[in-house]
């Protein structure tokens, strides 16, 4: 019936107003204040809109990128937003998202569900062009802000080559361009940080990170 598919649609939209709960490493330029799940995701979208021409593959479906960028933390309602440097909870962070998106999806009418549930995967697997865009935002986005807050979010292993700004599939993604912009945020950031051993991470990151955003 039409009413009991309104009552799925609306107890999934209710459910997913959690994101605005699940709170990040990245911290706001503004107020300094960690930045929630659905404002990362807001933000992504914006960024999806205002950077297409800088996008690797032209023609992209930019409908597709949007509905995975907004979708991609909804699984965090359940499995919490996973530290990537928190080793015990990346044992299992992959188990416990799956379980979230089989919950959460499930709240819709099917179709809608499976649709949503193969976007998510999509983005998860990141073979299509529309999700190495996806995934390069999603990159970049923190890196913009913790430029801005001098770094105030982040902590030293955040610089190292092995989390690099955007992953290899995300340098295919976006021209050059942008990648030159991203690098010369870090270089820049790198001189405004006060951490300790920032000469070391300087060394580290030309060598891996910041060589393979220019390549």
């Amino acid at each position: 019936m039409a009413t009991d598919r309104l009552e799925e649609q609306m107890a999934f939209i209710l459910e997913v107003e959690g994101l605005k709960q699940i709170f990040r490493q990245t911290l706001l330029p503004g107020d300094k204040r960690p930045e929630n799940d659905a404002e990362h995701s807001w933000h992504l979208s914006l960024m999806a809109i205002v950077l297409t021409e800088h996008a690797r593959v032209p023609d992209l479906d930019l409908l597709q990128v949007l509905k995975m960028v907004l979708i991609h933390d909804v699984v965090e309602i359940d499995a919490g937003d996973t530290f990537a440097y928190d080793t015990v909870g990346n044992e299992d962070k992959e188990e416990r998202e799956k379980a979230a998106a089989d919950r959460l999806f499930n709240l819709l009418p099917e179709e809608q569900a499976l649709e949503l549930r193969a976007l998510w995967d999509e983005f998860e697997e990141r073979v299509t062009p529309e999700a190495q865009y996806a995934a390069a935002l999603d990159r970049l986005q923190p890196l913009l802000l913790n430029f801005h807050t001098e770094g105030a979010g982040i902590a030293v292993v955040d610089l190292m080559p092995e989390r690099n700004a955007l992953t290899a599939s995300g340098r295919r993604a976006i021209f050059p361009s942008a990648l030159l912009i991203t690098h010369r945020w870090l270089r820049s950031a790198l001189l405004r940080l006060r951490l300790v051993g920032a000469a070391a991470l300087t060394g580290g990151l030309r060598s891996g990170a910041l060589a393979g955003l220019t390549q």
